[in-house]
């Protein structure tokens, strides 16, 4: 078997995708291509067309046609398989099988048609794996750019810091002339110096705190960066004879007008509420969203096993345009037969148990439209799945804190499961009241140390293939093993367990199927080991 080429054309004769597999010239592939429109015949059933040199095997999708072009030598049945597996792909890559679709994906299918294809001979691969091969990527790649972008954040933060200091030296310059700050002279320049390296500046103006020296409000953001992987500095009450108020409201607002006359441009950071979980979700942009969402609640035991495992999942659908509100949605299920499934009560039950299709019960009546009702859109499927077995666990801690003399060394492990790749690790492990934040003595990672809430939290940007387990160590001074626990932890992936994926929109008005996106991801609500 020798593949010339592999193709996506429409009917009327277009060339969307195309790939050459041999050494033949462009024009020789263009014209084999477009002679095809004039071979194939109206009615016939025939999936190949022979010409004199070289025979055209073809798959319609829907509007368009799926061509291999081959020698006559070729085996027509290993043709056949070959166009078989690439009628598989073109869906995975591309959900809307129309020309835009196609064309917006087509680097996609030119990269699987080469896993599939090589020197015109047949891989012997799935779809699986084409799929896999395909969605590689570097883990190193991805903490050299991830490291690199935090150089160049520091880099800013520390040329904004300096430009800040000079600004305020200016300021504090004019000030001293006019004798606003005479009485603070015999106070010593160090002592001024540092004090105003540590201001920070409060969004509402509010005048000046205690927190340290007599910086600004200690609630807000300072101007000096706080190097990673160690403990904040803790807020200490000035010395008696030094703890006195320099301005109010007034004053501040008139050193951030000073600022902004020297050039010095002024953000004003909002600090997110306590009750904002995670960021807001991106404004929709294309007609038709539909978002999979899971929740996972698990509660491991320290000794091993598991408490509780619980995940719930829903599929929510968002239309912009209200002429888009008569369709119905294709779904296709994973293969996990643990999870329970239960449809909307307006949805057609029966639909979706026979036909995997989601429509209302009234084919007539349109689903709601717009985005100012329900920012989560209209709920059309739930699922919850339930289990013991330890095996469906994405993530297992194991904490085995030792005490030796007057110390308690604290080793922590974790194992991931190759189901997902978890993204935005955190491992939160409670600690014992300290004077200062814990000695780690090893890493897989970063740290931070929470003074207010004793807690020191193990950070992991990504887990994947590349680093399934990973270890801490740290020692405190002699703790009893139960203050290291529950321990918490939160992660997102963009799988889930469902494997839910939205095939197709069809529209109960006719007409070419609105497009579509499709987002999926799995957050942890309560993930803890006792």
């Amino acid at each position: 078997m020798v593949v010339l080429a592999a193709s996506i054309v429409s009917k009327s004769g277009k060339v969307l995708v195309s790939r050459q597999f041999v050494d033949m010239s462009r024009i020789r592939i263009e014209g084999l291509l477009a002679a095809f429109p004039k071979l194939i015949g109206s009615g016939k059933q025939h999936t190949y067309v022979e010409t004199e040199n070289v025979r055209y095997v073809y798959q319609p999708i829907e509007a368009l046609y799926l061509l291999l072009v081959t020698n006559k030598q070729s085996n027509i049945l290993e043709d056949l398989d070959t166009l078989r597996l690439l009628s598989k792909l073109v869906p995975e890559y591309s959900f809307s099988l129309d020309e835009e679709g196609i064309c917006r994906h087509a680097f996609e299918l030119i990269f699987a048609f080469d896993e599939v294809i090589a020197l015109g001979h047949k891989e012997n691969v799935t779809v699986a794996q084409v799929k896999q091969y395909c969605e590689m990527e570097s883990h190193e790649e991805k903490l050299h750019k991830l490291v690199m972008q935090s150089k160049i954040n520091e880099t800013k933060d520390v040329m904004k810091r300096k430009a800040s200091e000079i600004d305020k030296s200016k300021i504090e310059k004019n000030r001293g002339e006019k004798g606003g700050f005479g009485p603070l002279q015999s106070m010593g320049s160090a002592r001024i110096e540092s004090s105003f390296s540590d201001l920070s500046i409060s969004s509402s103006g509010a005048g000046f705190g205690s927190g340290s020296g007599f910086g600004l409000n200690s609630d807000v953001d300072s101007f000096s960066t706080k190097p990673k992987a160690h403990p904040p500095s803790s807020a200490t009450a000035p010395p008696k004879g030094l703890g006195m108020k320099l301005g109010k409201s007034q004053r501040a607002n008139q050193f951030l007008e000073s600022l902004k006359a020297e050039g010095e441009v002024i953000h004003e950071d909002v600090q997110p509420k306590l009750g904002q979980s995670r960021s807001a979700a991106p404004p929709l942009t294309d007609p038709i969203t539909l978002s999979v969402e899971e929740k996972i609640n698990v509660i491991l035991k320290r000794d091993g096993g598991v408490s509780n495992f619980d995940v719930q999942g829903t599929l929510s659908l968002q239309i912009l345009n209200q002429e888009d509100g008569n369709i119905q949605v294709q779904v296709q299920t994973g293969e996990n037969q643990a999870i329970a499934f239960k449809t909307h009560p307006n949805m057609n039950k029966e639909l979706f148990a026979n036909e995997s299709v989601l429509g209302l019960k009234d084919p007539n009546r349109p689903f709601p439209t717009g985005q100012a009702s329900d920012a989560a859109g209209v709920g059309l499927l739930k699922w919850r799945m339930q289990s013991t077995d330890e095996s469906m666990v994405p993530l297992t801690i194991n904490c085995w804190p030792s005490t030796s003399g007057n110390e308690t060394y604290v080793s922590i492990e974790y194992e991931a499961s190759s189901m997902f790749d978890l993204q935005n690790v955190v491992i939160s492990v409670p600690l014992p009241a300290l004077r200062e934040a814990p000695s780690v003595k090893q890493i897989d990672g970063e740290w931070r140390y929470d003074s207010r809430n004793s807690v020191l939290e193990w950070s992991v940007l990504l887990i994947d293939n590349s680093n399934r387990s990973g270890s801490m160590e740290f020692v405190v001074p002699q703790a009893d093993s139960s203050a290291f626990f529950p321990i918490s932890v939160r992660f997102l992936a963009t799988e889930t367990f469902s494997d839910l994926k939205v095939t197709n929109i069809i529209p109960l008005k006719g007409g070419n199927p609105p497009k579509f996106s499709q987002r999926t991801q799995l957050i942890t609500e309560n993930y803890q080991v006792i």
